[in-house]
């Protein structure tokens, strides 16, 4: 049929000829110096080692079909027992798929796999985490083995000939599972319980994303690119905050539609360009999702009120469509911003020649970018508590930002995820911090006493999840903890804190607004992002000092990381709190800290501190399902501290920052 204007019209059944929502951008071919730059950025990534060879690829490939004869020979041995007749058994198939990563051809050396078990309606799932996780446990080349059933998704992990696998369950509304099996239909849905929908998830987006990108191997190789930048600049943690791996993939996956004939050097440089520039909250998708409406949760923000409120939606392309960045908070949200300006200055000068691609995947020093720190140490009895524990600790971590956020007088929080390196093991003692939390705050004045409720609420929220077991002994005897001054905290965290490589000119956006601030480079010239769009925060003011003289230090008995606990788990709060810093020549002599005077163990709530104490009064232990805490003035900082003795696995800590 015709256009009344007299050209033929296009139906609203006629499939667009491009990829994605939307025409593209530019489809110009690559030129010269477009080729010579991409060569130059894969010599970059190999100097990063983020490619396996062709060795270790045919070993996870063995890995996996061994995994996938295990669990049909375990399908066959449940339809034996469940006596389900020969010719059933005979076809019930089974398949084990990987996604994630691996299966968008961008892990990295030593990444873990993520691997999908598809098994028939009448295989249970309680039997998948209980026979079939003894079968594994059998096998010979199977280490660390832990079923968490109690999570969103449900998953074994295990370590299977020197490859960590993470090992998700769908069962499928059918008497067999065959090799042919369409699990990109959305039919499948309409009869399956929420678990397996949730399971079968992360297969059905990896291959949809792959299938929406006009160049696949260009796609991939920017894609390395971006998760070795977010990685290198601590941005890439679903889990604290900030985007995870298939945020990451859909954002690359949307510049490779608009840009269908870059190549990834282009890619990546285009990625740095659109969202630099891009209005959040608009959301990023790669192709129109229909609701099925089959009563699954489905991101619209036009219908939930709860959607509108996500700063920065990236929605995955499958029904029923979710946005993967639902952890980003306001402060995440600025951090992410922050170093993408980053990077889209450094793009301009690596096309300019002014600059090269190692200079994109420089690592911050996170010790000398803020003033405040907070310290946080997850402490278990056993190394097998530890893992469970530590892992519980590190993903209630974003609570303790979000209620942070809350308050008017703290700008940002920010979430170390890289770990430091620990103490060397001696004994039975062992440290090693676990992630770090930063935080800015433009208003000094009750400071500790804000952070110190905000310390508590989040500490007695863990402690209501994970209850001691009986027969845990627990001392009630008080350690003395020592002070860490900013000077030394490195050598309290493990080690000397790593160089930096970032340029002076450099200068973090969110940063104390008491640093001294050097000349500003084109990545750092904009304002950083207001965390909270209803109030500006109030200057910054320095924090009056105690009418009361100050008094000699007196020795401490022992240290804070040396501190034994016997049975359950310990968590730690610390409090840093930095001045002003001092010019070059002051800094070498002294430190950024107020001197030590004294410790108070308080027993008034935390409304309540002063600065009026003269010396230390009695120790005041609050005990609530066997973890302590108990709150230590020590000169005028305050400090959480868990006074349990006995022999102690101090694997991993967590640790937080305030600029």
């Amino acid at each position: 049929f015709l256009h009344p204007r007299g050209f033929p019209a296009k139906s609203i059944y006629d499939a667009p000829s491009w990829h994605g929502i939307t025409a593209p951008i530019s489809e110009d071919l690559p030129e010269p110096a477009d080729l010579i730059r991409t060569k130059k950025l894969i010599d970059t990534l190999v100097s990063h080692g983020v490619f396996e060879d062709e060795v270790q690829l045919q070993h996870r490939e063995k890995v996996l079909r061994a995994l996938e004869s295990l669990f049909k020979e375990w399908l066959a041995a449940m339809c034996v027992e469940m006596n389900i007749p020969d010719y059933v058994t005979e076809q019930v198939g089974g398949r084990v798929l990987p996604f994630g990563s691996y299966q968008l051809g961008v892990h990295a050396k030593g990444a873990d796999i993520d691997a999908l078990c598809v098994g028939p309606g009448f295989i249970p799932r309680k039997d998948f985490f209980s026979s079939f996780y003894e079968k594994l446990k059998s096998q010979e080349g199977v280490r660390d083995i832990r079923a968490i059933e109690e999570t969103f998704v449900p998953v074994i992990k295990l370590g299977f000939d020197g490859i960590e696998i993470d090992l998700v369950y769908a069962q499928l509304p059918r008497k067999s599972i065959s090799e042919k099996l369409n699990l990109l239909d959305n039919k499948l849905l309409e009869a399956m319980d929420k678990h397996s929908i949730r399971s079968l998830n992360g297969y059905r987006v990896t291959e949809t994303i792959l299938s929406l990108v006009p160049n696949v191997l260009s796609f991939r190789l920017a894609l390395r690119a971006i998760k070795l930048w977010a990685k290198r600049r601590n941005i890439y943690s679903n889990m604290m905050g900030f985007l995870g791996g298939i945020s990451w993939a859909i954002l690359v996956a949307r510049i490779s539609q608009v840009y269908p004939n870059a190549t990834a050097s282009t890619i990546v440089a285009k990625f740095f360009k659109v969202y630099s520039m891009w209005s959040w909250p608009i959301p990023i998708r790669l192709r129109e999702v229909e609701d099925c409406h089959y009563n699954l949760p489905f991101w619209d923000p036009r219908v939930s009120l709860s959607d509108r409120n996500h700063p920065m939606p990236i929605i995955t392309p499958v029904y029923p469509q979710q946005n993967t960045s639902f952890n980003v908070s306001p402060s995440t949200q600025a951090i992410i911003s922050e170093e993408i300006d980053r990077g889209y200055a450094i793009a301009q000068d690596i096309q300019q020649k002014k600059a090269n691609w190692s200079t994109l995947f420089e690592t911050p020093n996170f010790l000398e970018k803020y003033q405040h720190y907070v310290l946080l140490r997850a402490t278990s009895a056993t190394e097998e508590q530890h893992v469970d524990w530590s892992g519980l600790v590190e993903s209630k971590v974003r609570l303790l930002v979000g209620t942070l956020e809350r308050n008017a007088h703290i700008a940002i929080a920010h979430v170390n995820i890289q770990p430091f390196s620990g103490p060397e093991k001696t004994g039975d003692r062992f440290a090693k911090p676990l992630c770090a939390l930063l935080m800015t705050k433009a208003y000094f004045s009750r400071f500790e006493t804000l952070i110190s409720s905000h310390c508590c609420e989040c500490l007695v929220l863990i402690q209501e999840l994970v209850p001691v077991k009986e027969g845990s002994p627990v001392q009630a005897s008080t350690p003395a903890p020592s002070h860490v001054n900013k000077v030394k905290l490195p050598q309290a965290i493990g080690g000397p804190s790593p160089p930096s490589e970032e340029t002076p000119a450099k200068k973090s956006k969110c940063s104390d607004e008491a640093t001294p601030s050097p000349e500003k480079s084109p990545a750092s010239a904009s304002p950083c992002k207001s965390a909270s769009s209803s109030s500006a925060s109030p200057p910054a003011m320095k924090r009056p000092c105690s009418p009361v003289p100050d008094r000699p230090a007196k020795p401490l008995t022992s240290d804070l990381v040396g501190s034994d606990i016997l049975g359950g788990v310990l968590l730690k709060f610390s409090l840093h709190l930095g001045k002003k810093q001092k010019s070059d020549s002051e800094r070498k002599i002294s430190t950024c800290w107020d001197s030590p005077h004294c410790l108070f163990l308080l027993s008034q709530s935390t409304d309540e501190l002063c600065d009026l104490f003269p010396g230390p009064s009695t120790p005041v232990t609050k005990v609530k399902r066997g973890i302590k805490l108990q709150l230590v003035r020590y000169g005028n900082k305050y400090l959480f501290v868990n006074p349990l003795y006995g022999k102690v696995l101090m694997r991993e800590a967590m640790f937080y920052a305030l600029p």
